[in-house]
C-alpha cells in the first residue's frame, strides 16, 4: 500500500476485505435483527459498516437491520452520524448498566460489545467498567430467555471478554490456548476489567447450559486500526499522536514487554465468525499467533512507516510515568493460540502487521477529528 492511499480507500479495502471473508456468515444473517451495545466504540467502526456494506449487495429482504445501544459518553462519532439515515441501522442513546427498555422488542443476534477497554479509562472508572461486563450482560442474558420463552429464541449471542482474562501466562502457556485458566489478580489496578470480564464468562456458560441458548465468547488480542480513538489511551493510538504531534515517541517502559497485534479488519471476521457459527457455551481467541514483538520494535515500526509517509524525524524517548501503577499487573507476554477457532470456525487472518500499521496510519492521517475527539 502506497503513501498515495487515503483514508477513504483504507476503509474501502478492509470492508471489501470483510465481506469477501463472511460470505457465508452474513447470508446466514440474512433478513435478522442484530442489537449491538456499545455499537459506537472501536470494534462498532467495522461491525456496522461491514454489514452495512453488505447490505448494498443484497436484496432488501435479505439485508440485516441493526440497532445500536450507546451511552455516548464520549459524544456520537462523526462516522456514525454520518450513518444514522441509513434505514437498516437504528440509534439508541442507552446506559447498558441501566434495565433494557421496555420497547426493546426483538433481535435475532445480539452483540455484547459495551465496555471500556482502555487501561487508563477503567481504571478511572472500575465500578462503570464492572455494571457494564456483570449487570449489563445479566440483563442482555435474562433478556435472551424471555425471547426464547415467548417462542422466538436467538440465533447468537456473542460476549465480548479479553485476553486479560489469561493475566500474565507462564513461558508454557505462550501461546495461550483458551484451556489456560489464568493468572489473574482479583484486587490489583486492573482487576475491574479482568475478572468482571471472567465472572461474565462465567454468566454466559451457565446460561447457556441451563436454557440451552447460542451464547459465546470472544477474547480479543490487541485488536487495533480505523475507529480506534487517537486519545484512547492504548499503545498505538498513543505512539500515533506523538507522531502526529511531531513529537518523539515516549514509552513509559523499557520497551520489552511483547504482544502480537492483530487488524481490525481480521478481527471482525472472527468476531462474526463466532456469533453465527461458534459452539454454544465456549470461549474463542481472535487475534494473530504471530509476529510476536517488543513494544519497542512496535514503535520503531511506526517510525519508520511515518518516515516513509510523512518524512517524519522523531525517536524513541524513555521515561518513567507519573503513574505509580502504571504498569502494574502488564503482563509481560501476550500471545494466543488460535487453532481452536481455525478447526472450528475456519478463522484464518491473513494481514500482516506491516500492512495493518501502515493502513492505520494512513487512517489516522486523514481523520483529524480521531486526533480531536
Amino acid at each position: 500500500m502506497e503513501s498515495m492511499v487515503t483514508a477513504q480507500d483504507v476503509v474501502e479495502t478492509d470492508l471489501e476485505y470483510i465481506c469477501n471473508n463472511l460470505e457465508e456468515e452474513f447470508r446466514k444473517m440474512a433478513g435478522s435483527r442484530l442489537l449491538i451495545t456499545g455499537g459506537a466504540g472501536f470494534l462498532g467502526y467495522y461491525f456496522i459498516q461491514s454489514l452495512l456494506a453488505w447490505n448494498e449487495k443484497v436484496p432488501d429482504d435479505e439485508k440485516t437491520h441493526i440497532t445500536v445501544y450507546d451511552n455516548y459518553i464520549r459524544g456520537i462519532p462523526d462516522w456514525i452520524r454520518n450513518l444514522s439515515d441509513n434505514p437498516f441501522l437504528t440509534l439508541v442513546r442507552h446506559d447498558i448498566t441501566n434495565p433494557l427498555p421496555d420497547d426493546i422488542g426483538i433481535f435475532d443476534y445480539i452483540i455484547h460489545a459495551a465496555s471500556i477497554a482502555s487501561p487508563l479509562y477503567y481504571r478511572k472508572y472500575p465500578i462503570e467498567t464492572m455494571d457494564a461486563n456483570v449487570n449489563g450482560l445479566r440483563s442482555l442474558l435474562d433478556y435472551a430467555v424471555q425471547l426464547k420463552d415467548k417462542g422466538n429464541p436467538l440465533k447468537g449471542f456473542l460476549f465480548f471478554s479479553t485476553s486479560e482474562i489469561y493475566g500474565d501466562p507462564t513461558p508454557e502457556y505462550i501461546p495461550t490456548p483458551e484451556t489456560y485458566r489464568g493468572y489473574v489478580s482479583c484486587t490489583g489496578p486492573r482487576a475491574c476489567y479482568d475478572e468482571s470480564k471472567r465472572y461474565g464468562e462465567t454468566l454466559c456458560t451457565n446460561f447457556a447450559r441451563q436454557y440451552d441458548l447460542p451464547i459465546t465468547t470472544a477474547r480479543p488480542f490487541n485488536n487495533y486500526g480505523p475507529g480506534l480513538k487517537i486519545t484512547d489511551k492504548r499503545v498505538i493510538p498513543d505512539f500515533v499522536r506523538n507522531i502526529l504531534s511531531n513529537q518523539d515517541i515516549v514509552m513509559y517502559s523499557d520497551g520489552s514487554p511483547t504482544r502480537t497485534f492483530c487488524y481490525i479488519a481480521d478481527a471482525i471476521v472472527g468476531y462474526y465468525k463466532i456469533l453465527t457459527r461458534g459452539c454454544a457455551g465456549e470461549a474463542y481467541n481472535i487475534g494473530v499467533p504471530s509476529p510476536e514483538i517488543s513494544m519497542r520494535q512496535l514503535a520503531q515500526m511506526l517510525v519508520d512507516i511515518a518516515s516513509e509517509i510523512t518524512g517524519y524525524t522523531g525517536t524513541i524517548q524513555f521515561e518513567k510515568s507519573d503513574d505509580v501503577q502504571y504498569l502494574t499487573d502488564n503482563p509481560n507476554r501476550r500471545c494466543p493460540d488460535i487453532s481452536k477457532a481455525k478447526s472450528e470456525l475456519a478463522y484464518d487472518p491473513q494481514i500482516e502487521i506491516s500492512d495493518g500499521l501502515k493502513r492505520s496510519f494512513i487512517w489516522y492521517t486523514g481523520n483529524k477529528e480521531a486526533i480531536e475527539a
